[in-house]
């Protein structure tokens, strides 16, 4: 009773100091230079690694003592791009150790000075996770977007109630796995709140004990925590998770969210695009809707965040990573770039052109390719598109993006009695055609035929190649699979063990021969016959 007394003086005081400060801080984010700090990451990077093996391998302590434009075209040419299986075996293998199926990894001075703290374990999209070193630069580094974000949020909404209430982060689990050496591994969001400074824990929900809890406990907690606690005035987390916990309040409270969350004043998302989902979002809430502003985090970097009033990101280069890009018709048939693909600085990109995202960062990734790609719409600002993974739906060179893929999920959601929740879709090689897996929700009614033939003209009007190929006969017509509204969820936590937090469904089947959503397909069709 006294902490709530505290903590109901304390907080309208603290909202008016932070918003005054909110407002110059953010006044003064508009005066930075993008490429003028992309220079300078790039030269404290190349300083700091010059010390490690790495450094020693590719000459960073030359390239330490030259003006960038000399640094970077020798850097460029030095220093090959590497995914994360290439980045493992040349660097991370020999710090590793498994017992009893777990991995202990230890770096010192291997990629980065000093030794890795902490390891984000990624979700994945095949069954191998992966462990992203995570510094405390980065950490640094992310604290400071989020005060950003903050800030940019607070001073374009004088009349926002935020920082005088909490906001619900959507974390995975928090207990962290112990690599030995005092070296941590969880998922990043987990980390993040896990550590988070102590000033901060007024303003975060929810607590310890809850965060702690296995997924379906802790949603149900959340929805509960939402239902009963005023003070809540934000949620972040990715899309289909916060649908999930809406839902769910919705199915507690019997009433709509709108009436439920009167409080709920704005939405963070990011992992995924909210293209899918939007439709949902807007039946759930109507014309009482919070706002949403849009993240493009990874456990390898953080990218951008979008700005109220805006409608779209911008790419904010400040955050201790170097960016470099390179243009989308340049990726193998696997796609991703070749260790010398032509790549351009921050300075040189094009408007209009699809870039997949190399990054070189405080944690020790040198020229790594993250897997995102993006599209520039302006230059200043910033403004840019997340396009999805830069794995395209390819098997029959038809090339069809993940962008296209959820563009076509989001129009299928404006068809009357169609209410698609989460999906998949990969290759059926024998029968040359697309496979996809459509969760739908209770109250949607149309049939997986006529499902079918909506996708097939909504990727023909928005791809050309893939128009052609069925023109041709060399692509067949969609086959698609009409699940129940929870199957891909639990079909995510039955069969790859990952559910909640930051855990996606991958959209598009990143495996060769369709083999996950293969895997998907069968769950659903014994659980149907159940």
């Amino acid at each position: 009773m006294l902490r709530d007394s505290l903590r109901s003086a304390t907080f309208p005081v603290l909202n008016r100091v932070l918003k005054a400060g909110a407002a110059l801080h953010a006044s003064r984010l508009e005066s930075r230079d993008p490429f003028a700090a992309q220079q300078r990451i790039f030269s404290h990077l190349v300083a700091r690694g010059a010390s490690t093996r790495f450094g020693a391998d590719y000459g960073l302590s030359e390239l330490a003592t030259l003006p960038f434009p000399e640094a970077y075209r020798r850097f460029r040419s030095r220093v090959p791009i590497r995914t994360y299986e290439e980045f493992w075996n040349d660097y991370f293998k020999e710090g590793a150790r498994e017992s009893g199926g777990r991995v202990s990894l230890s770096l010192q001075d291997v990629t980065w000075p000093g030794k890795v703290p902490f390891f984000c374990e990624t979700s994945g999209t095949t069954a191998p996770s992966k462990y992203i070193p995570f510094t405390m630069e980065m950490f640094s580094a992310n604290r400071r977007a989020a005060l950003d974000l903050t800030s940019c949020y607070l001073s374009a909404n004088r009349r926002s109630r935020l920082m005088s209430g909490r906001l619900l982060y959507m974390a995975g689990n928090t207990e962290l796995a112990d690599m030995g050496n005092g070296v941590k591994s969880g998922d990043m969001s987990a980390i993040t709140l896990r550590y988070r400074p102590g000033y901060l824990n007024p303003f975060i929900a929810p607590d310890a004990a809850t965060a702690m809890l296995p997924w379906q406990e802790k949603l149900e907690r959340l929805a509960e925590l939402l239902l009963t606690d005023r003070t809540i005035r934000g949620i972040s987390g990715v899309p289909p998770w916060i649908l999930l916990l809406l839902n769910r309040c919705a199915e507690l409270g019997d009433a709509p969210v709108s009436r439920l969350l009167p409080d709920l004043e704005l939405i963070v998302h990011g992992g995924t695009s909210m293209k899918p989902y939007r439709q949902e979002f807007a039946h759930l809430f109507g014309n009482a809707a919070p706002h949403f502003l849009e993240l493009l985090p990874s456990s390898e970097a953080f990218m951008g965040f979008q700005r109220l009033g805006e409608a779209q990101m911008r790419l904010e280069p400040y955050y201790g990573v170097f960016f470099e890009f390179v243009p989308c018709d340049e990726p193998d048939g696997r796609g991703r770039p070749e260790p010398d693909a032509g790549c351009v600085p921050l300075e040189e990109i094009e408007t209009g052109r699809r870039y997949a995202v190399i990054v070189t960062t405080c944690a020790g990734l040198w020229r790594y390719h993250i897997g995102d790609t993006i599209r520039f719409t302006e230059r200043d600002p910033l403004f840019i598109e997340f396009t999805g993974r830069d794995r395209f739906l390819d098997r029959f060179e038809e090339k069809v993006t993940q962008g296209e893929v959820e563009e076509a999920v989001r129009l299928l959601n404006e068809v009357p009695g169609v209410e698609i929740r989460e999906f998949m879709v990969g290759p059926q090689i024998a029968d040359r055609r697309h496979f996809w897996v459509l969760a739908a929700g209770n109250g949607s009614s149309a049939d997986s035929a006529a499902l079918a033939r909506h996708i097939d003209e909504a990727l023909a009007g928005m791809n050309a190649d893939y128009r052609a190929f069925r023109d041709q006969g060399r692509i067949g017509p969609p086959m698609v699979l009409v699940a129940k509204e929870d199957d891909i969820y639990l079909w995510s936590r039955d069969v790859r063990g990952k559910l909640g937090g930051q855990s996606k469904i991958p959209h598009v089947d990143p495996t060769l021969e369709g083999e996950l959503v293969a895997s998907l397909a069968e769950y659903c069709k014994k659980r149907d016959r159940r």
